[in-house]
């Protein structure tokens, strides 16, 4: 497993979003909200809808929650799974690799970075925590388009030295990196329906994966991925 000082030296699209945080945790290590845990009261448990804009892994589209609203014969994009909250992502990840306690805070040794300028361009509403030890960072945005501006030119700023072959992996609405690569690959399968946002202009995969077009020039939407 890398270690956080390692992914902001590697300035790869992996890196930029695993050093995001919204809200930022208080470093003390001491007990964390959690959206839609065991034990939570807001009504965003795991048998819950969690909210009027929220699907289900089971009716993943009620609600118009994740994959709601996707035409079939939309562009890559729009048939990306759509969250609405921060539950529905967080249990649309769960269906794939573990995301079952999703927390606001980083906790002592998580992730820190660009904080509240990118947020503001980048659109980001919500930044949350989980995996073991919570190292998979998911956020939601509000303009996918401005979103993916953000991370392009935060990736501009860094001179593009990362590896050509990583990025943020998206949805319609929300996004999410990790330090584990498995997690990563999980959600870019076919069955998971995710697509990696990748802006690096050296970008090439083999032949057979996709490389379609994102909301920006310059990024593509591809189910490519390689660690190293």
């Amino acid at each position: 497993m890398r270690t956080t000082t390692a992914l902001l030296a590697s300035a790869t699209a992996v890196a930029a979003l695993l050093t995001l945080t919204a809200c930022g945790g208080d470093g003390s290590g001491g007990s964390s909200p959690v959206i839609g845990g065991p034990g939570a009261d807001s009504g965003t448990g795991a048998d819950t809808d969690g909210g009027p804009h929220e699907g289900t892994l089971e009716n993943p589209t009620k609600n118009g929650g994740v994959n709601g609203n996707a035409p079939k014969d939309g562009t890559a994009f729009q048939k990306l799974p759509k969250a609405g909250t921060m539950a529905a992502a967080a249990r649309f990840i769960n269906g794939h690799t573990d995301c079952s306690r999703i927390s606001t805070d980083p906790g002592e040794d998580g992730p820190t970075g660009p904080g509240a300028e990118f947020d503001k361009a980048a659109t980001v509403t919500e930044t949350g925590y989980c995996g073991s030890p919570r190292i998979t960072t998911v956020i939601l945005y509000k303009d996918a388009k401005a979103f993916q501006s953000a991370f392009k030119a935060e990736m501009a700023k860094k001179g593009n030295n990362g590896n050509p072959n990583q990025g943020i992996v998206v949805g319609q609405d929300f996004a999410m990196g990790s330090q584990d690569s498995d997690a990563m690959s999980a959600l870019l399968q076919p069955q998971a329906g995710l697509l990696m946002l990748n802006c690096h202009p050296d970008f090439k995969p083999p032949s057979g994966f996709r490389k379609e077009p994102a909301l920006v020039k310059g990024c593509v939407l591809t189910d490519y991925y390689k660690d190293e």
